[in-house]
């Protein structure tokens, strides 16, 4: 297992990094940023009500990233919404390394091209160069099995770059192959 490298990492040393010093004009190779961790997220407050709900989702996350997902707690009491602390309240993974790469080659190559009608993503940054993603159905994901889901539930996908500004991190994520819509920048 140790010897098979993921084709995205070999990619970004090979491909992208030259790219990127290109563009930017880097004096050093160091200076390309790179990506950091994708971090997957899933707000689940109908767990409230439902307790299976999170296990549900720690499976089918766990499924999705091949490692394993932990839930999220509530902060404190809301009244309104029938939430106590340390209630279960989300699921979330992040992922380094190997398992990063992995899962961003199957989210583009696999995963978006799967949605229906799809015409890229938005290309707003959060102002660091962070992208986040918002999916609407985890179904779009092979791993699901669509018999089995009782609810479709969404996630927010948020690759952490350590590039200093938004053009820097848009072009390393256009490089890796995220699909941005491109009329406007």
């Amino acid at each position: 297992m140790s010897s098979y490298t993921v084709t995205l990492k070999n990619d970004y040393k090979e491909r992208i990094v030259p790219s990127l010093v290109k563009e930017f004009n880097y004096k050093s190779v160091m200076q390309t940023p790179k990506l950091e961790k994708i971090v997957i997220n899933q707000g689940l407050g109908i767990a409230v009500a439902d307790k299976k709900v999170i296990e549900i989702a720690i499976n089918e996350l766990t499924s999705i990233t091949g490692q394993k997902a932990i839930a999220t707690y509530s902060r404190k009491d809301i009244s309104n919404f029938k939430l106590r602390k340390k209630m279960p309240i989300g699921v979330r993974v992040t992922l380094r390394n190997e398992k990063m790469y992995e899962f961003l080659e199957r989210l583009v190559k696999v995963s978006l091209p799967r949605i229906r009608d799809f015409k890229g993503i938005g290309s707003k940054l959060d102002g660091r160069g962070n992208y986040t993603l918002g999916i609407e159905e985890q179904i779009i994901f092979p791993e699901i099995n669509l018999d089995t889901t009782p609810r479709i539930l969404g996630m927010n996908i948020t690759f952490v770059t350590n590039a200093k500004t938004d053009e820097e991190g848009y072009a390393l994520l256009r490089e890796f192959g995220l699909p941005f819509k491109t009329e406007n920048k």
